[in-house]
């Protein structure tokens, strides 16, 4: 199972922020065993107003450290533009940022309903830079949100709180653009309702393989009774495998009981989910931060996530990993030699591979019909 953190920064900061060797050797002390880094496809891309030159050498770094602290890795695109690369800085309430801009704002780089067509660029130039490297992972987009699950898997053009209209890009568009790139590596693909919806992927599933999806069950989403229907179902009926990319207590008096009820479930046999918990940044209860300060000392909620991973084998340094390296078969936390990813074992048929006991799916089991919500999480609200 992947259990780690999520860690912040790049996605407002194209420097990023404190981050280290000796920050993910930090993480990997809990017994972390994968990091998901932010990032922000307008210091990524040349042809952005927002360009940073150094940016994709400062990802490549970031990658080949977490991977010699022992760490898989998932890049997450985090703020994109809707399709427009002239768009300003943004940002929350972060040293070195801009103004405060919520999520959702068209005209800026933060956190947009849905991918856009620099997406498809900015992951198509990512997959050539990483598809070598087994140890790191793709998460097509952060939060979607306020569309339909048609626009989430195919795209179109799309309308979100009465905004000017914008054409979005489909998961399976992103999806087939990293394969298109020669990509095999593992593909993380979040819901709707700011990712913690996952009820329309069984009829709506992106075709592909070594395919995981992912959910975001925050306090404010509703209660674990929403679980089952939200995400739970795709693992308990074996249909695709889940990760929590982010979950917390975002409410002013968190106490880690939110955090310990998501981590409960999904070591359940028939959940047997993977999770990374937000964030590895001092921001305080609300955000929700997993560490007081840059001394890595743990809040009340990272106590909770540092006592789980406590119960895993140490990290060790990852065989054949660094950035836009080879795919060798890397070292299991209990000594054997396995490829993580299985990014390496895809099917050339198209016949789904396992991973964690769960199927990776193709896309050909049915299921339960979708909702939406349109609820602002802490990302699109602080981010």
């Amino acid at each position: 199972m992947f259990q780690g953190v999520d860690r912040d920064t790049f996605e407002f900061d194209p420097e990023g922020q404190n981050i280290s060797l000796s920050d993910f050797e930090a993480i990997a002390s809990w017994h972390a065993n994968v990091v998901r880094v932010a990032l922000n496809q307008d210091y990524w891309l040349s042809d952005a107003t927002l360009y940073a030159p150094d940016y994709q050498s400062n990802i490549q770094q970031a990658v080949t450290w977490a991977e010699q602290a022992g760490l898989e890795v998932i890049l997450d695109l985090h703020w994109s533009d809707r399709g427009d690369l002239t768009v300003p800085q943004a940002g929350g309430t972060f040293p070195g940022t801009t103004k405060y801009v919520p999520g959702d704002t068209p005209g800026y780089s933060v956190q947009q309903p849905m991918a856009d067509v620099n997406s498809q660029t900015f992951w198509a130039q990512v997959a050539a830079v990483f598809g070598s490297d087994g140890h790191v992972f793709f998460e097509l987009y952060n939060e979607p949100n306020g569309i339909s699950w048609g626009a989430w898997l195919n795209g179109g053009e799309v309308t979100v709180n009465g905004t000017t209209p914008f054409m979005a890009v489909g998961m399976q568009e992103l999806y087939d653009t990293v394969r298109s790139a020669g990509a095999n590596n593992l593909v993380i693909i979040g819901g709707l309702n700011y990712a913690f919806d996952l009820s329309g992927v069984a009829n709506y599933p992106v075709k592909g393989y070594n395919i995981m999806y992912a959910t975001h069950p925050y306090i404010s989403k509703g209660s674990p009774s929403s679980w089952p229907g939200a995400f739970e179902y795709l693992t308990i009926n074996n249909i695709a495998p889940v990760i929590a990319t982010e979950f917390g207590d975002t409410s002013t008096n968190c106490t880690g009981a939110f955090d310990q009820e998501l981590i409960s479930a999904a070591a359940q046999p028939s959940i047997h989910m993977s999770w990374t918990a937000w964030a590895w940044y001092p921001d305080g209860c609300s955000y929700p931060a997993l560490i007081s300060d840059w001394n890595y000392d743990p809040t009340v909620q990272g106590q909770v996530v540092m006592q789980a991973l406590s119960a895993n084998p140490a990290p060790v340094p990852l065989s054949g990993a660094g950035s836009a390296s080879g795919t060798d078969a890397a070292p299991s936390t209990d000594g054997s030699t396995v490829d993580a990813t299985l990014a390496d074992a895809a099917v050339a048929d198209g016949a789904p591979a396992s991973l964690a006991d769960a199927t990776m799916a193709d896309g050909s089991d049915g299921g339960a019909g979708a909702s939406t919500a349109d609820d602002a999480s802490d990302e699109s609200a602080e981010q």
